[in-house]
């Protein structure tokens, strides 16, 4: 799964240990909950020491211990589908038709499959526990002819299909809620106090959805019964007996007992599972610290300025981001070894490696938002050119303006350039595509499937200097500029750059044939109301992706303004004031930035947390914790510093912008 050799050093000896240690936990608390099972099942409010007794003698049975055995097996098992399916950058589906994508995904079947086999083995065990009439699925009944013969007992039957129905609904539950994500909690506890303030939320949500999935799967076993009894007695040369009443039925449902036990064992069962996938949150996210720096070569890649710049697994970057954060803000030795100067040489190599990395998490986002507003500013659509006597007298005057306007300090591409890098080769960010248009919908606009796809060399586009027949803007804090404005060198005049004329081809008859049908068929879809529900956006599903990775942007500014902060009385090199006008400049545009995002329709409404189940929403509000920690990590360099931030080299805007900050008018 991890393909370099860096990777596997931090999962082998560090994740892969956590995994273990959390399904340990998982099958010792396991004889607990057992006990637990078996009083609620067998409780009698009439005859209360006669059922702590069978309870008692129940548990030191063969058939207990061999259940257990079972169980503990099935723990293992949702153990390792935890450790294979996790992630902390969660998977939102923008649309009704990415997310059936999903859930119909051969993987995601393949795990249904799974949870439903586990389900039934669980549904097993608790029938055995319970005992009675649930114990065995067959028993001697005899007929009219009077010969004994082998029934099928249908409270078993239902109790096993209610165990593949509950871990079938858990699995595409797990989809839908994003169960595998895993977040970072912003307060550092003990694994003992993060377990035990978050047990009752486990039952609440064991009992609850085990309560609705008993429902749906009542509903659906009246209906469709017949189907699993009818197989199993064919399969296994089962009668079924005439005097017993079948279950699929009304009269056959409203048996209280049987709800009961269905619900009961539901609920063991979700329990299990859920405690077992606490435990693997509490254990994956306990903070790791990495060493600075180290005097031993062979243990130059497990410092932290090493595993933020190496391309890493994401859990890695996030724990070492993490450790940023509480070194900046808790750890005054750690922070002289970020200060420090390499000896010989006398090179701030461990800042230089932090504060790139960090950076360039910041314009990548900063990139995203812009990409992300220009897309809905045109709808969707690529902005047409205008004739070519506009564009040359358009590329001389921007030329005029380029030069007497200010230069931002942070590349910002285009969203053509943006797109291209988003499809193209090279790393991608996972949330690249969701905000971009949806190139494989039947509505996407052929001009904007142009704007995405990969930059020829002989396009305008391709290269770091844009042809000077496309219209150029004067620079201000939200526009896109290109490499010439960074270097500081003034844009190329029309005469320097050569441009090469080429006629256009003209399409053939059968492709401009196709296209239009392919348009008409647009058009005929585009006016049914099932697929138009199917591929239309969901309101903020755009948004939640666009900041679903928020969690590394939060710790880089903590973790930059905090050291910036600290590098005011304990930096004794300066190293930090060389790169203290790229750190403003980047956390002003990536503010302006998100500033621009949030008068978006659907994007300053805060979503309603559930508490009804245990799949983790914190990523739907994470554009707000990102906006809140954005604003206090400037205040912080700004309350620091004050009046000092004037002799900063900043562009025109930027420095209006800070004013505003140091006024205490943001």
């Amino acid at each position: 799964m991890f393909s370099n050799a860096q990777s596997c050093w931090f999962i082998r000896k560090v994740i892969c240990w956590r995994a273990a240690a959390s399904i340990a936990w998982a099958v010792l608390l396991l004889p607990p909950s057992t006990v637990i099972f078996v009083i609620l099942s067998k409780f009698s409010l009439l005859h209360p020491i006669q059922t702590l007794s069978e309870c008692f003698s129940l548990l030191t049975s063969a058939s207990i211990i061999f259940s257990f055995i079972l169980l503990c097996g099935v723990i293992i098992m949702v153990g390792f589908l935890n450790f294979e399916y996790y992630t902390v950058i969660p998977t939102i589906a923008c649309s009704k038709i990415a997310l059936f994508g999903q859930l119909l995904h051969p993987r995601q079947l393949i795990n249904s499959l799974v949870h439903c086999i586990m389900g039934v083995i669980v549904a097993w065990c608790s029938a055995v526990t319970i005992g009675f009439r649930y114990e065995t699925l067959g028993y001697p009944c005899a007929q009219n002819n009077g010969y004994p013969q082998m029934c099928l007992n249908e409270y078993h039957l239902i109790l096993l299909m209610a165990g593949a129905f509950v871990g079938f609904s858990h699995s595409l539950l797990g989809v839908i809620h994003n169960m595998n994500y895993v977040s970072f909690h912003t307060v550092q506890q003990y694994k003992y106090l993060r377990f035990k303030g978050s047990l009752p939320l486990v039952v609440k949500c064991s009992a609850t959805q085990a309560l609705y999935s008993v429902r749906n799967y009542i509903v659906v076993y009246y209906f469709l019964g017949y189907i699993p009894r009818a197989w199993i007695c064919k399969t296994l040369n089962l009668h079924l007996d005439s005097s017993a009443h079948p279950l699929d039925s009304i009269a056959g449902l409203l048996d209280l007992s049987l709800l009961y036990h269905i619900w009961i064992s539901a609920t063991f069962l979700l329990f299990t599972w859920y405690i077992t996938l606490l435990l693997f949150r509490i254990f994956l996210t306990e903070g790791y610290s990495f060493p600075v720096q180290s005097s031993f070569t062979e243990d130059v890649d497990h410092c932290l300025p090493k595993v933020l710049t190496e391309k890493q697994p994401m859990i890695l970057k996030y724990l070492a981001l993490q450790d940023l954060a509480l070194l900046s803000q808790h750890s005054p030795s750690r922070r002289c070894e970020v200060f420090s100067l390499s000896q010989p040489g006398g090179h701030p190599h461990n800042w230089n490696a932090i504060s790139k990395e960090c950076l360039s998490l910041l314009a990548d986002l900063t990139q995203r938002l812009v990409a992300y507003h220009e897309t809905v500013a045109t709808n969707g659509r690529a902005k047409s050119l205008s004739s070519g006597s506009e564009r040359k007298i358009s590329s001389e005057t921007s030329g005029t303006e380029d030069l007497m306007s200010p230069r931002p300090t942070l590349l910002m591409k285009t969203p053509a350039s943006v797109f291209a890098r988003s499809i193209a080769g090279g790393q991608q960010s996972p949330l690249t595509a969701p905000f971009s248009p949806d190139l494989d919908s039947p509505f996407a606009s052929p001009a904007l499937r142009r704007l995405a796809s990969p930059v020829e060399q002989g396009s305008p586009w391709y290269g770091t200097v844009q042809s000077p027949h496309i219209m150029r803007r004067a620079p201000k804090l939200w526009t896109t500029s290109t490499d010439s404005h960074v270097n500081g060198s003034p844009p190329p005049s029309p005469a320097s750059v050569p441009s090469d004329k080429q006629e256009p081809s003209k399409p053939s008859f059968l492709a401009q044939f196709l296209q239009n049908r392919k348009e008409q068929v647009k058009n005929f879809l585009a006016k049914r109301v099932l697929i138009m529900y199917l591929f239309n956006k969901l309101p903020e599903a755009s948004s939640q992706a666009l900041f679903a990775d928020s969690q590394a942007h939060i710790w880089a500014l903590e973790g930059l303004s905090c050291l910036v902060q600290a590098s005011f009385s304990e930096d004794q090199f300066g190293v930090i004031q060389t790169t203290l006008p790229s750190i403003l400049s980047c956390m002003l545009v990536l503010q302006e930035a998100v500033d621009r995002h949030f008068k978006l329709p659907h994007a300053s409404s805060k979503p309603v947390r559930s508490t009804s189940s245990m799949g983790d929403s914190t990523y739907k509000t994470l554009r707000f914790a990102l906006r809140a920690t954005l604003k206090t990590a400037i205040y912080r360099i700004t309350t620091t510093f004050g009046d000092h931030l004037n002799a900063v080299l900043l562009s025109a805007d930027h420095r209006k912008r800070l004013q505003q900050f140091l006024e205490y008018k943001e």
